[in-house]
């Protein structure tokens, strides 16, 4: 046996060691904050197993019930969103739960109640688990404005008043990326020690990348400033290289890929989805949280996402977001539209 290795290995920067030095950098915490990240930690852990054991459970397949969304519910939808629930509801620190399965928000039974909230997607790009593409979980994290009674207008705040967000990705290896608002963090999980191990520290995303991310198929219903920026991806003028497209079609994976590498993910509005596509709250708000705690930006076509003040707790917004510069130019695409109208 290698001892020496094995000794190497007990000096690992895990997931909770990160959270508990993050913890004593603010001496007025109570641990509560640390205490619901574990819960959302063991959450992911579960999903992680869950979704690596599809094939084989018979997990895989149709629950028969439709959620909110109008989308058939994957049978590991409604297990990841259980698992979710009552993961946060037993961490007693949460007092609202907004999740994309459910179509009204969970209020925390008054005797677990606690002080934050918590927005998520407890499986984004379920559709895709057939064929074996990374899934993942997205979550936000807000705090009650003050000691009240919740309601609902406690999570309809702006994403820049978000405490953390982040999200975990089963792919090939399961990944957790979180923010806590002081830079991004990369942790994979060991599976032999079954510990998140932090493996891409202070993760900073390239100011300009050379890909682009966007369904195509939906060119034909794109409005201008969307139409334009994906041509000169395809066609520059300057006589630079073309920009290469990436498009897996599961959000976690696409924005994963472009934290990584840099370049920009669009899901613009069209025709068909004049809102666009992706929920503000819990796909929306915490890539772009990430985004730009990374050093990346993200923008909706109108404003900065993180200063969109949601009305509904499943309203949905276009989003672009990614590399510095990338975003700058569809910016600039959007302010030249404006100044013709």
């Amino acid at each position: 046996m290698d001892h020496e290795a094995d000794a190497y290995r007990t000096d690992l920067m895990t997931i909770t060691r990160y959270v508990l030095n993050e913890q004593s950098k603010h001496p007025e915490s109570r641990g509560d904050f640390t205490i619901l990240l574990n819960h959302i930690v063991l959450g992911c852990k579960f999903v992680c197993s869950a979704v690596n054991k599809a094939g084989l459970a018979k997990l895989i397949g149709l629950a028969g019930e439709t959620n909110i969304q109008g989308e058939e519910q994957k049978k590991l939808d409604v297990l990841s969103n259980e698992v979710f629930v009552k993961a946060l509801v037993s961490s007693g620190r949460t007092c609202i739960l907004v999740s994309e399965e459910d179509e009204e928000a969970t209020f925390v039974e008054p005797s677990k109640r606690g002080k934050y909230c918590v927005v998520f997607d407890p499986l984004d790009g379920s559709s895709n688990i057939d064929c074996g593409v990374s899934i993942g979980t997205i979550f936000g994290i807000y705090m009650m404005k003050d000691s009240h009674e919740p309601t609902i207008d406690d999570v309809l705040q702006p994403g820049r008043n978000m405490l953390a967000a982040g999200y975990c990705m089963y792919g090939s290896s399961c990944t957790l990326v979180l923010s806590t608002g002081s830079g991004v963090n990369g942790f994979t999980l060991d599976p032999s020690l079954g510990e998140f191990i932090l493996t891409h520290p202070n993760i900073k995303i390239p100011k300009k990348g050379k890909i682009y991310s966007v369904n195509e198929g939906n060119a034909k219903n794109w409005d201008g400033p969307t139409g334009k920026y994906v041509e000169k991806c395809k066609f520059p003028k300057d006589g630079s290289s073309p920009k290469s497209l990436r498009y897996i079609g599961s959000m976690v994976a696409d924005v994963h890929r472009t934290l990584l590498y840099g370049g920009i993910f669009l899901y613009p509005a069209d025709k068909k989805s004049p809102n666009g596509k992706l929920r503000v709250l819990y796909e929306v708000f915490p890539m772009s949280f990430l985004m730009e705690q990374a050093g990346g930006q993200a923008f909706t076509g109108k404003q900065r996402a993180l200063d969109l003040v949601p009305k509904k707790i499943h309203e949905r917004s276009p989003i672009f977001l990614g590399s510095y510069d990338d975003v700058e130019e569809i910016k600039a695409l959007y302010a030249a539209e404006e100044k013709k109208e």
